[in-house]
């Protein structure tokens, strides 16, 4: 089992979970974050870290999120490591709650 990001993390992309993470797992793209399932170690400490609660166990992902799983993986392979925190987008607090964000998610 892997934790995954799932749509809460667009346009918010808050990198608290970053510096808990001990294998360095999380990629970055332009507005979300992602984990790479095969860095994950399922260790959970980044589930606590996020404000969005955007991060879920693969297997407490709820049906309508289920796409996440596979494009987490996806991304993973195109996107460039995070092993830092970094501020949030100065509107990330705005768009936190918003639902239904796929659409804005830049690749």
């Amino acid at each position: 089992m892997t934790y995954v990001v799932t749509e809460s993390c667009i346009r918010c992309k808050y990198t608290d979970c970053v510096d808990v993470c001990p294998v360095d797992c999380f990629r970055e793209g332009p507005n979300f974050l992602v984990i790479d399932p095969d860095e994950c170690i399922d260790c959970t400490l980044c589930v606590a870290e996020c404000p969005a609660e955007a991060i879920f166990a693969e297997d407490d992902v709820v049906a309508s999120q289920h796409h996440f799983i596979a494009l987490n993986a996806e991304l993973a392979k195109q996107w460039k490591p995070i092993i830092e925190s970094k501020a949030p987008p100065v509107d990330a607090d705005e768009w936190r709650d918003v639902k239904d964000k796929l659409q804005h998610l830049e690749r």
